[in-house]
């Protein structure tokens, strides 16, 4: 549904490059914070974006959901950070080494266009449901809802396969920019726990990022209070967006 202007009868066009049309600004059960309400505009570029404008669009904090950008924008909750790894000063640590070190003897790793298929449409549900990550009442996401979500694109993008033994076990969405990458989401099948397809997943995104010449990978957003989003913060250092600031942490939260 549009978005009106409550002066004008069309959708509100920003004055951006390129501008933008709002196509959504309405409070919202807030999706990372149970009980919150959330404010997250969401906004249609009137055409592809190009890779540095990608870039200056993830240094202001947006999220890209399919064809469409968002940012948390709500009044009294500063709660969303976003997150991102300067690629020069990241150091893989003892365990990094190892999850990669175990990844790479099993996995194949593919780079692709994003797809959907009854198989990733699979895996994604089984990752939701097994890392409890829907609410009881939420209904199976349809190949539709799939393709809108992770197919449909503005920008540069692509996946990372992971295969083990012959079989899809993990995707990566992953936008490309001029100077950076973004990590949209990734989804594993969570019973193979010794690999950390997680962790493995976004160290594979910063060797590809470095091999690119590359200088950030952005890991979206950041909520101390969502226990879901708590592992991004043990890449360090990192940097934050915070009240419009981006900060660098060398440790994690307490």
């Amino acid at each position: 549904m549009w978005a009106m202007d409550p002066l004008h009868t069309l959708p509100r066009l920003l004055d951006r490059v390129p501008a933008e049309v709002l196509v959504h600004s309405e409070p919202e059960p807030c999706p990372y914070i149970e009980g919150q309400v959330a404010l997250m505009p969401l906004r249609l570029p009137i055409r592809r974006l190009q890779p540095g404008e990608l870039d200056q669009r993830l240094e202001q904090g947006d999220r890209r959901h399919g064809a469409l950008l968002y940012r948390p924008t709500c009044a009294e909750c500063h709660a969303c950070e976003a997150i991102r790894l300067d690629v020069s000063a990241f150091k893989l640590r003892p365990h990094h080494k190892r999850v990669l070190r175990n990844g790479d003897k099993v996995l194949r790793v593919e780079l692709g266009p994003p797809l959907s298929d009854r198989e990733r449409v699979q895996l994604f549900e089984r990752h939701k449901r097994l890392r409890g990550l829907e609410s009881p009442s939420a209904r199976p996401i349809t190949m539709l809802s799939y393709q809108r979500f992770l197919v449909d694109r503005l920008c540069g993008s692509f996946e990372m396969r992971y295969y083990h033994e012959g079989r899809l076990v993990g995707v990566a969405v992953t936008d490309k920019g001029e100077k950076a990458l973004s990590a949209v989401y990734c989804y594993y099948d969570p019973e193979l726990p010794k690999l950390s397809l997680g962790t493995y997943s976004i160290l594979k995104q910063l060797e590809l990022a470095k091999r690119w010449g590359m200088r950030h990978l952005y890991l979206g957003l950041y909520i101390e209070a969502n226990e879901h989003m708590g592992y991004k913060a043990r890449f360090l250092p990192h940097d934050r967006l915070v009240r419009g600031e981006w900060r660098t942490f060398e440790r994690e939260p307490r």
